[in-house]
């Protein structure tokens, strides 16, 4: 089989892994001609692109089985709700639109903000989306959309990923809220943590295209429900000896439990 995966972070990067551990053919991407060698260790062939342009993304997608979108904002453009706006529009609108057009099958991996701060006892997959004005809801509800109109289209909605070695840890996250950000962050205080390891997330990716899966699936560890942002973020501001964070609340993500069980009734176990 061949697969591309538009945007190698983590969680394209572990996908891409696992895929040509198989035997399978992988063309992955970047918009870093700086990251061609790092890519070059993982992927069978590595294109520099964004996921705008689409006569790049037709080339690298021409001949795969199957495209799966795993791109992301710019850290540095996601915590200013002015900046959110061209950024996410680009990084998550825009390369699900330009996928969806050159290929029938694409995953695109998204987030827990379009649920909002939910409503009701528990969150699933037939809920509605929120009506946020933020962009981080309106771009990931706007790219399911384009992807969700093909043939093959399907979305996995993912929590904040976690665990990779290159990863900033939690103590850390809240150093940099202190340090570069005031200690005012764009998220609920009342927002439930739930968090993905990476590795997970990359196995539900995978499971959903080797499975042939099309539609919206949550890939939420439910086994329990997390803490608030509030309380876990408390806890490691008194640990760290630092002021209590500042909650904006710009980015509402759910505040009552989310369930996956549909992607654990087709087969799937979360592993970490």
């Amino acid at each position: 089989m061949r697969y591309a995966v538009i945007g190698c972070g983590n969680v394209g990067m572990e996908l891409a892994r696992r895929w040509v551990s198989r035997g399978h053919e992988v063309v992955g991407t970047t918009t870093s001609a700086a990251r061609v060698g790092e890519l070059e260790e993982v992927c069978t062939d590595v294109a520099v692109l964004r996921g705008a342009d689409k006569a790049a993304v037709a080339a690298a997608t021409e001949g795969a089985d199957a495209v799966v979108l795993t791109v992301s904002p710019r850290l540095s453009r996601s915590f200013d709700a002015a900046q959110r706006v061209a950024e996410y529009a680009d990084t998550l609108a825009a390369s699900a639109r330009t996928a969806a057009a050159v290929h029938p099958r694409v995953v695109f991996t998204s987030s827990t903000s379009v649920y909002g701060a939910g409503g009701g006892a528990l969150i699933d997959e037939t809920g509605p989306t929120t009506d946020d004005e933020d962009a981080s809801p309106r771009n990931f509800i706007a790219a399911e959309e384009a992807v969700l109109a093909t043939p093959g289209g399907a979305v996995v909605r993912i929590p904040d990923v976690y665990g990779h070695p290159s990863d900033i840890d939690y103590p850390a996250r809240v150093r940099f809220a202190h340090e570069v950000l005031g200690g005012s962050v764009p998220f609920s205080a009342d927002a439930l943590l739930y968090r993905i390891d990476y590795r997970d997330a990359a196995a539900a990716l995978d499971f959903v295209v080797s499975e042939g899966l099309t539609g919206v699936y949550n890939a939420f560890p439910d086994a329990e429900v997390p803490p608030t942002n509030a309380a876990a973020f408390a806890e490691i501001c008194a640990a760290e000896g630092l002021p209590e964070l500042t909650y904006r609340g710009e980015i509402r993500t759910p505040e009552v439990p989310v369930s996956s069980a549909k992607l654990r009734a087709a087969g799937f176990a979360f592993a970490h």
